[in-house]
């Protein structure tokens, strides 16, 4: 089996490595035909930004549930707009500047010749989100376009890295009483397999205001720490005890990406994406808060016609597996700048 330090390096354990036993052994997104995933990970560890391709188009939808949304090409998703399929969704850090990590992207596929057809050149069409990770080392340091592009050129199918990767570099969680009472989030991924070999897969970047809670016991994995540091205050409690969120708490955002091998139209894609939801708010307490910037795309990569039952049952399972996603990230993650991570804390409450 593929090691947590493995894929936290980098997920180097290739599928022809592992024998080809990749429904056993890649338990990530790319486990789903049609997606391949890369990192760009800043030297310092601080920031990044996670590519998702889907080189063959996939159509898309999207739901934004934070009150603070930093993203691009979201609005050619809704239903009613002409663009059927997109070729790619980038996450990223660095706030509002780390949407330039999609012009790179965008040129890398274009240099791919993968994009909608004019006149002999291509236009590839990149969505993409970003999260708050600016307080996380040097402000000054945010993806770019060649971060971008290196994330798009290091795409594959080969398990998801996990932890402190990608745009989940610079991630925290637990900022209900500030940075000082902080622990690090990460980048994590799962999915399971419905019959007629569908598999639904998520990946979330999860830099969270709330506590992450397991949905299986409703243990709390990483949050807000109590004064002794040794255990968790339990966010919620403090909201309903009347207690306030510290100032400057408000930069948080858990974004995503969820995925099905399955033809379906963007309206069942964006009833997909809202469902996923379901799986942040049950994994993420409290979740889709005034700043925050959640948000969550829902690719389609071509299979099975999906009807209105069978996209009912990829929303539920998106759920599932995008809570298993988030907690995946807070267990991948690695103590860094100061913050400790969820294998650091003993669990408890003040």
């Amino acid at each position: 089996m593929i090691s947590r330090r493995e894929l936290i390096a980098g997920g180097a354990c290739s599928l022809a490595a592992a024998g080809g036993a990749r429904a056993e052994e890649n338990r990530s997104i790319t486990n789903v035909p049609g997606i391949a995933v890369g990192h760009w990970t800043h030297e310092s560890g601080s920031t990044g930004c996670t590519a998702v391709l889907s080189k063959n188009g996939a159509v898309a939808g999207v739901d934004v549930r934070g009150g603070a949304p930093g993203s691009r090409e979201t609005e050619l998703l809704r239903p009613e707009m002409s663009v059927d399929k997109i070729h790619a969704v980038v996450l990223c850090g660095g706030s509002a500047f780390g949407l330039a990590a999609a012009d790179g992207a965008m040129r890398y596929l274009e240099g791919e010749g993968i994009g909608y057809a004019f006149g002999g050149q291509v236009v590839p069409i990149v969505s993409a989100a970003v999260l708050f990770d600016l307080g996380v080392g040097d402000p000054r340091i945010r993806p770019t376009a060649e971060s971008g592009a290196a994330a798009a050129r290091a795409a594959s199918d080969a398990p998801v890295a996990m932890g402190n990767v990608g745009a989940g570099a610079g991630a925290t969680v637990g900022k209900m009483l500030g940075p000082r009472r902080a622990m690090k989030g990460g980048l994590g991924s799962a999915m399971l397999e419905l019959p007629q070999g569908i598999v639904v897969g998520a990946l979330a970047a999860v830099n969270a205001l709330g506590d992450v809670v397991d949905p299986e016991n409703g243990t709390i994995i990483a949050g807000a720490r109590n004064a002794s540091g040794s255990g968790f205050i339990d966010a919620m409690q403090w909201l309903r005890s009347g207690r306030t969120i510290a100032s400057g708490a408000g930069r948080n955002t858990t974004i995503g990406v969820v995925a099905a091998n399955v033809t379906w139209t963007k309206a069942a894609a964006a009833k997909a994406a809202q469902m996923a939801h379901d799986g942040l708010a049950r994994a993420v307490r409290p979740a889709h808060m005034p700043a925050d910037g959640d948000t969550i795309f829902a690719l389609g990569t071509g299979g099975p016609a999906a009807d209105s039952q069978l996209t009912g049952t990829i929303g539920a399972a998106a759920a599932d597996v995008f809570a298993q996603a988030v907690v995946a990230a807070a267990r991948a993650a690695e103590s860094a700048f100061g913050f400790p991570a969820a294998a650091d804390i003993q669990p408890g409450a003040e």
